[in-house]
């Protein structure tokens, strides 16, 4: 704006383009099924590097290894005696830790401090998940805080209750 108050406008008859990301290959490198490289003799390899790489293996106690595996679906044999959902579905699990020596230190809540279960649930956990193959000791850390709400449940969790 100018100080009239006016918005100015220019106007132009070109604009130059940006440039453009490109590989120049010499014209006889350029035909289908011919051998490519570039100035330096290197092929371009595009995605190559990133195709021959083999996933990397997540350890047994990292989320995706075989004893974290265990250990979920361990967890999510165990339900809720007056909801019809696993403790894991519900969110009421809100973290699996596992130790270098398989110590397993899982963290969860119930859905409010004054539960009929409060003091069988957290054993029940312990005695389930020790019993994994695999699991050296378990424990397992109750914790009011943040307090368990409905937001928490899976969408599976909230399907089977309706909710959804």
């Amino acid at each position: 704006m100018n100080e009239t108050g006016k918005i100015e406008v220019e106007e132009v008859a070109s604009v130059t383009p940006p440039p453009k990301a490109r590989v120049d290959m010499a014209a006889e490198d350029a035909t289908v099924g011919a051998e490519r490289s570039d100035e330096t003799g290197r092929k371009p390899d595009y995605l190559d590097g990133f195709l021959s790489q083999k996933p990397v293996e997540a350890g047994a106690g990292e989320p995706g290894g075989d004893l974290y595996e265990s250990v979920l679906s361990a967890l999510k044999e165990i339900y809720d005696p007056e909801i019809p959902v696993n403790i894991y579905e519900l969110g009421l699990v809100y973290g699996v830790d596992i130790t270098g020596d398989a110590h397993v230190v899982v963290t969860m809540t119930l859905t409010t401090p004054h539960c009929p279960v409060a003091e069988s649930m957290p054993a029940e956990v312990e005695l389930r998940v020790g019993a994994v193959p695999g699991v050296g000791s378990a424990e397992v850390n109750l914790v009011w805080d943040p307090p368990w709400d409905p937001a928490k449940m899976s969408d599976e969790a909230k399907l089977e209750l309706g909710m959804l």
